[in-house]
């Protein structure tokens, strides 16, 4: 018996040794633009952009390989952010041309229509959906990304988009408009 734990302890302590040793050896430095860009990007890791994660989809900005508006969850803000990192034109004819401040949505689920089988909220990558094995599911709106993961799974199709209402704590005034008060300063 004693053998056999000084045996697994050496073998442990030996391993871990090796794996020491190789990842000082193996190092790669990556880019400090790449932890920048991480840093502004949502974290979430919800896939919108086509990238298997936040990480990923910094270094392809890093790299010039994705435009600054890969990522819709962050909006015409975060791309207006990622456009002064990185240095890419904002203005006519650059990427953020075509992108206007897009209506935040989020999950919705139909409680008549919900079984409970908790497939959606093990998709959830913000863990927005709360709800037990044959229990209704409701989703907080607060913390939910407006992706796609959780409508994809749902095999009762009683999830939906909604525009996120509107709330003491995330309530603004509208932007104003030219036509509202005819002055048209506001429209250049």
């Amino acid at each position: 018996m004693l053998s056999a734990i000084a045996s697994m302890t050496a073998m442990g302590a030996g391993l871990g040794l090796a794996l020491g040793v190789a990842a000082r050896k193996f190092h790669v430095e990556t880019p400090p633009i790449v932890d920048e860009v991480e840093a502004l990007l949502p974290g979430t890791n919800c896939g919108q952009c086509g990238y298997p994660g936040c990480r990923a989809g910094a270094e392809a900005l890093a790299d010039g390989s994705a435009p600054v508006t890969l990522c819709p969850p962050g909006g015409r803000d975060l791309a207006l952010e990622l456009a002064d990192i990185l240095g890419v034109d904002a203005g006519a004819g650059g990427d953020l041309d075509g992108i206007e401040e897009a209506e935040q949505l989020v999950a919705f689920i139909f409680e008549d229509h919900c079984t409970g089988c908790t497939k959606c909220f093990k998709r959830c990558p913000t863990d927005a959906i709360v709800g037990a094995n044959r229990q209704i599911h409701t989703v907080i709106t607060d913390a939910c990304i407006g992706c796609d993961a959780c409508i994809e799974v749902c095999p009762t199709e009683a999830i939906i988009h909604r525009p996120k209402p509107r709330t003491l704590r995330n309530w603004y005034w509208d932007r104003p408009t030219a036509e509202a008060d005819g002055d048209t300063r506001l429209s250049a």
